[in-house]
């Protein structure tokens, strides 16, 4: 080896270490003349066919081969690899994506789906969009040919929802004259959990040479539990929000347990009953399991003409939580009566799980029209969802005793007394998605050169949740004192279940959301100066018809009520259909980039986009009414009314960036990055503060962002055999205003902050100079993998860690949490020999414990961690 060579190999090594991550393979000689280049990435980003060093938009990709070797099968075990990409949820297909740190409030994944923003970073399953408000779409690895993901406004060709990035599924597609197949099998064992075991096979045959293909895979992977449901009693206390309605004073400034009363300043009733989880403690209650099949047929008409069609369907269920309580009886961060847990330990009272099925039919028609290129794609997917969750934690919460005690102010007799605090949730979604898109693109090597197209979806979304918490007894004709009359939905309403609700139902949302999209869309490209500068523009002129229908019915309201049913009181109450709620948002999102390649290898480029996502309705226009001599009463001595909006509007992102891809060392690194600035206007924004604004949650325009932020990705082979490869982010975000909610006179809410509160007060969006949610300031990985032979054995090991700074899990002034930040280590060794392949690994080496989303969503203070320490072996077969 010359000075030369050793120099590159140096400056390769050194460069690698930036840490990053976009995957790459090593090449085969023909690549770029050498055994030791990186392989080409291709993606289309650009709905077109291109080399990922020539797009000039930012993108990391996990190709398949990248997935096998990292073990990976879920969104959950690859989003760690991905800096720039955070989420915040409560398990398995119930998160909420992020890019660039653009998050607001996350607030409870139940109802989400009916109330909830959309999510401002698009799913897609090939050409499928299948974005669902707080819960993300969990497909299961096997047989994807890459992931890829997009970073910054994409709403020129991706439309709505692609406002901050996308995150798209990659398939295989069937393969004309190849006959091929690959199994794989897995099992494992997470500390202080349950062994976890899995298998996929994938199958490739010709049926009629050069003509008919059919292509299918089939999996079944089941991840053991390891979140322990420990022993627990849950008594109510004096010291609980939700007490006052029981009516017990405290004498002379005692309760009749010895203490003293809390801020309402009532007691327990006597002889109010404490419940206990006996029949429902266990150890691992949390497995979760994902099966599904995917099969595509590939024809081909001629040379230029080719159709494929794909069904798929999965199925995922996941039982019990993924979150721990470090504190049982605890909400917040001071807690005089909280009872430590053990370690992955909760207490849960009513069993909790959740079934997450899709079903998703593909066709493509790819074809030439002169020299013209056309694509039709279209899919209809069904999504549907049934989960159980427990609430318990709830009759500590406001107005839950409403629902529980009862006292003589409302019964006129004695005594006071309050029921059982048991309390669940239950939850059944349909989501459907009907998209039709229509693409014509030029030629790839035209100077001047084009893809234009129109698209149109009808996507819907049937939500129906019950808050079962009322453990008063019912009204009957014979009984109608010291009881809650059961409620039903508004007569007339458009609802999936028109029944009077159960004995312990204190609330419902019966709503369906409709979304219809028409879009026109073109991009055209033109160089400047052939092969080193071109400049690209495209638009995309949108129309968005959104309705929502439906009945969200409060028991509040419903005392002594008589027969059923009661259709609630209008503050807390809501005939959505009776308000014929629908909207149409138009308008322009647009796309322009100027690419100049100095020198070959060399690409500089400069973007700026639009990004948007629609507006909707919220589930009420509830009043809120703080004027003096009112039930409620002042709010730290400021008198006034609110009124929720019955709908909010779209907001929208604005980014600026300046990217670099580059490649060195005869293409033995890759050095790209990104610099960027991100304006997020008229930010939608989800607020629940009972204290201030009335007890439903509801979603309204008002704040506006500034992020700011580098990112940087690697890959080196600095020797033979070696490849290093890595990314990192560097995020700031602010607040640049902070809007006041206004009273229905225009007047804005200027409620005192007094000394001690942190969580009502101000603005309710925050301060100004606050960072946005799921924004940590530093994220960053770094892996190697060495590739040796060992006789007749292809030997190969290979280590990766990744890291993500502190972030908050909320805005506003809403329970915020600090969640610190942590590091995690992977490392993985095998060897292949023919067709075999056996690859131990351990994840999550050192056992850390990752806070990856803190909130008190279920009126308890949660955290939703990582997996502990798995380790396994791997068996793949391919011939």
């Amino acid at each position: 080896m010359n000075s030369n060579q050793k120099l590159t190999y140096a400056i390769a090594a050194i460069l690698s270490g930036a840490s990053g991550f976009v995957q790459a393979a090593p090449a085969t000689d023909a690549d770029a003349g050498s055994s030791d280049a990186i392989q080409e990435i291709v993606v289309t980003a650009q709905r077109r066919t291109e080399n990922m060093q020539d797009v000039p938009i930012q993108i990391q990709a996990l190709t398949g081969t990248t997935l096998a070797q990292l073990n990976v099968t879920t969104f959950d075990d690859f989003v760690k690899y991905l800096p720039n990409v955070t989420s915040a949820g409560s398990g398995p297909g119930q998160s909420v994506i992020f890019m660039r740190g653009l998050a607001t409030s996350t607030l409870a994944t139940q109802g989400s789906s009916g109330i909830g923003s959309f999510p401002n970073v698009a799913v897609y399953l090939d050409d499928q969009s299948g974005q669902l408000p707080g819960r993300n779409l969990d497909v299961y690895a096997a047989d994807i040919e890459r992931i890829e993901v997009l970073e910054g406004p994409q709403g020129t060709l991706f439309g709505a929802g692609a406002q901050a990035g996308v995150l798209r599924y990659i398939t295989n597609k069937p393969k004309l004259d190849v006959t091929e197949a690959n199994f794989n099998a897995s099992y494992a064992y997470t500390s202080g959990g349950n062994p976890s075991s899995g298998g996929d096979a994938t199958i490739n045959l010709p049926l009629i040479p050069d003509t008919l293909a059919v292509r299918a895979v089939v999996y079944s992977d089941t991840k053991g539990g390891y979140i322990n449901n420990v022993p627990g009693t849950f008594t109510r206390e004096n010291t609980d929000i939700g007490i006052g309605y029981g009516g017990y004073p405290a004498v002379g400034g005692k309760c009749p347990n010895g203490q003293p009363p809390g801020s309402t300043g009532y007691c327990v009733p006597p002889g109010s009953p404490s419940i206990n989880n006996a029949d429902l403690v266990g150890n691992g209650i949390n497995p979760v399991t994902y099966q599904g099949i995917r099969v595509g047929a590939l024809y081909k008409f001629n040379e230029d003409w080719n159709a494929l069609l794909v069904q798929s369907y999965q199925n995922m269920n996941s039982q019990g939580v993924f979150y721990v309580t470090p504190e049982a009886n605890c909400l917040g961060t001071n807690c005089p009566n909280g009872i430590p847990l053990p370690d992955l330990s909760v207490n849960l009272y009513n069993p909790a799980y959740n079934k997450d099925k899709f079903w998703n039919t593909a066709l493509t028609l790819n074809g030439k029209i002169g020299d013209l290129k056309l694509v039709y794609a279209g899919s209809y997917m069904t999504r549907k969802i049934e989960q159980q969750g427990d609430y318990t934690n709830y009759a500590r919460g406001v107005y839950a005793d409403y629902y529980q005690c009862t006292s003589p102010t409302q019964t006129g007799a004695p005594p006071s007394h309050c029921y059982s605090p048991s309390g669940l949730w239950r939850e059944a979604d349909t989501a459907t998605h009907n998209s039709q898109e229509l693409r014509l693109s030029t030629p790839d090597d035209w100077r001047l050169r084009g893809i234009g197209g129109f698209f149109w979806e009808n996507y819907t979304i049937r939500e129906k949740i019950d808050w079962m918490y009322k453990t008063l007894p019912a009204c009957t004709t014979a009984s109608d004192t010291g009881c809650l009359t059961n409620i039903g939905p508004a007569p007339g309403a458009y609802v999936r279940n028109p029944n009077v609700r159960p004995d312990n139902e204190s609330f419902f949302d019966d709503v369906t959301r409709g979304y219809i999209q028409k879009a026109v869309f073109g991009s055209v490209d033109f160089d400047i100066i052939p092969r080193k500068l071109t400049l690209t523009a495209g638009t995309r002129y949108y129309s968005i018809d959104t309705t929502a229908s439906g009945s969200s019915v409060s028991s509040f309201g419903c005392y002594a009520d008589g027969p059923p049913p009661c259709t609630g009181n209008a503050p807390y109450s809501n005939d959505l259909s009776a308000h014929n709620l629908n909207v149409t948002y138009t308008g322009f999102k647009s796309r322009a980039n100027l690419s100049w390649r100095p020198i070959d290898d060399v690409l500089l480029y400069y973007t700026w986009s639009q990004g948007f996502r629609p507006g909707g309705f919220n589930r009420g226009a509830a009043f809120a009414d703080h004027s003096v001599g009112s039930a409620a009463g002042p709010v730290n001595g400021f008198a006034y009314t609110y009124k929720a909006p019955q709908a909010y509007a779209p907001d929208t992102l604005t980014n600026n960036e300046l990217g670099w891809k580059t490649e060195w060392f005869d293409h033995r690194l890759e050095f790209n990055g990104a610099i960027y600035q991100e304006e997020w206007n008229d930010v939608q924004v989800q607020i629940f503060e009972s204290c201030c604004y009335g007890n439903l949650s509801f979603v309204t325009n008002g704040p506006n962002y500034r992020v700011r932020g580098v990112e940087i990705e690697t890959v080196a082979r600095p020797m033979h055999g070696l490849t290093v490869t890595g990314a990192a982010s560097w995020n700031s975000s602010d607040l640049t205003n902070a809007p006041y909610l206004l009273q229905p006179n225009g007047e804005p809410i200027i409620i005192p902050v007094l000394p001690g509160q942190n969580n009502y007060g101000g603005s309710p969006f925050g301060t100004p100079n606050s960072p946005l949610a799921q924004s940590p300031p530093f994220q960053a990985s770094l892996r190697l993998r060495y590739e040796f032979p060992i006789g007749d054995y292809k030997a190969f090991w290979q280590a990766g860690g990744s890291h993500q700074a502190h972030s908050y899990s909320a805005t506003g002034n809403i329970q915020t949490y600090d969640q610190p930040g942590f590091t995690t280590y992977d490392a993985f060794a095998g060897v292949e020999k023919d067709a075999w392949t056996a690859q131990l690994f351990m994840q999550n080496v050192t056992n850390v414990r990752a806070d990856l989303f803190e909130n008190g969503n279920q009126f308890i203070t949660a955290e939703t961690i990582n997996r502990p320490r798995t380790g396994g072996l791997r068996i793949s077969y391919r011939f």
